[in-house]
């Protein structure tokens, strides 16, 4: 018995740590909605990165992105924290791929340094500054947090 408890708790602290489900809509490239197995829906905000706003250049290429990426596949997702809007900030994963890497690496999303100390992020980013990749090609770029508070 004490056997099968304890292999009950592993499980059930797997899933508080790493959690799954289907990508069923887009908000924009660094907001998806997933469903999981039984039936919950779950909005996701990308850890680590920001990308641009639909408004600014490359927003749209930047959702479409995230939509060629995930969009109706099965990720699994680790939950960092929850934001003032009550959103899941994860880590989202899929095809041995980490997403906001993915996002940074192609040029469609600035490293949120505010929020992440990942160097590897900061790399990337760095990379595709340098070979002008996506945003990184306009010679005037603004940072959606930027661009956030001119909207408002």
């Amino acid at each position: 018995m004490k056997h099968i408890l304890n292999i009950i708790i592993l499980l059930l602290s797997i899933g508080v740590f790493s959690q799954s489900g289907k990508v069923i809509k887009i908000k924009d490239g660094d907001t998806i909605v997933v469903l999981d197995i039984l039936n919950n829906q779950t909005t996701i905000r990308l850890a680590e990165i920001d990308c641009p706003e639909s408004g600014q250049p490359f927003g749209k290429n930047a959702k479409q992105f995230t939509s060629d990426q995930v969009y109706l596949k099965w990720i699994t997702y680790k939950v960092e924290t929850k934001d003032r809007y009550g959103r899941t900030i994860g880590k989202v994963f899929y095809d041995k791929k980490y997403l906001s890497e993915e996002l940074v690496k192609n040029g469609l999303a600035w490293h949120y340094k505010k929020y992440s100390n990942s160097k590897n992020i900061a790399t990337l980013e760095k990379l595709a500054r340098q070979s002008k990749k996506g945003l990184w090609s306009e010679k005037i770029s603004t940072a959606p947090w930027d661009w956030r508070k001119i909207k408002n």
